[in-house]
Parts: structure tokens; C-alpha cells; sequence
């Protein structure tokens, strides 16, 4: 698969962690991940945003390696924060797993389906 990170001079710049867009050429495999939730398998909310955020990173993991593809595959990601005040934070734990990493990605704050969740992380990957 061929990939390419897209960042025009002519529009704004990522700020920080990511590209504007992505082009994926001759890819065999193309992984939709739903939004995953900060919730463990047998259903434990981790207290605090950065154990949610990270839990929900792990769940994320998790969808791809059953999918036979790792984080390195991820082209796409959408967050969904419950308070912009986590902002900043979402950003360091994002970054402690993506690494150097530079998916297409989008952030936006919402009202989520469970009020204790803080966060929800949905990606597209491709191989």
C-alpha cells in the first residue's frame, strides 16, 4: 500500500500530531473501527479522563489486532470529547500511542451516550 500524508500550503496547518489528509493507494484491506468506548471487557469504567482515554486506546488495539492490523494502519481517527477541557490531554495520550504517527484526524465535542464516559475513539485503518 502506498500512503501519503497531505498537508496543502495553501490551507491551514495541523497543529500538532497529525495530517490534514491522508491518500491510500493500492490498499488490500480497508478496517471501519465504531467508536470505542473507555470501557474494560467485563465492563469497568476507569475513574479519571487520562485511564478512560487510555482504556479506550487499548479497546482500539484491540479491534485492530482482531483484525489482523496494528495502529500503524490507522489513516483516520475521530475523537469525541465530552468537555473541551480535556483537550490538552487528549492530545498527550493520543500521542503516547499513535507515536510519530500522522492519521487524518478530527476532534469534536459532544454530548456522549453514557454521561460517565468522557471520551469516545472511532479510526479507520488500512493495509
Amino acid at each position: 500500500m502506498k500512503r501519503d500524508t497531505i498537508n496543502a500550503k495553501n490551507a491551514p496547518q495541523p497543529r500538532g500530531g497529525y495530517a490534514q489528509a491522508v491518500k491510500l493507494e493500492n490498499f488490500e484491506k480497508l478496517l471501519f473501527v465504531s467508536g470505542q468506548i473507555p470501557t474494560t471487557a467485563d465492563d469497568t469504567l476507569p475513574e479519571g479522563f487520562q485511564a478512560q482515554a487510555r482504556q479506550v486506546w487499548l479497546n482500539v488495539d484491540a479491534q485492530l489486532k482482531a483484525a489482523g492490523m496494528s495502529k500503524a494502519d490507522i489513516v483516520k481517527v475521530t475523537t469525541y470529547l465530552a468537555d473541551r477541557h480535556h483537550t490538552l490531554e487528549n492530545r498527550e495520550i493520543r500521542s503516547e500511542y499513535l507515536g510519530s504517527l500522522s492519521p487524518a484526524m478530527t476532534v469534536v465535542i459532544a454530548g456522549i451516550f453514557d454521561t460517565a464516559w468522557l471520551l469516545e475513539v472511532e479510526v479507520i485503518a488500512a493495509q
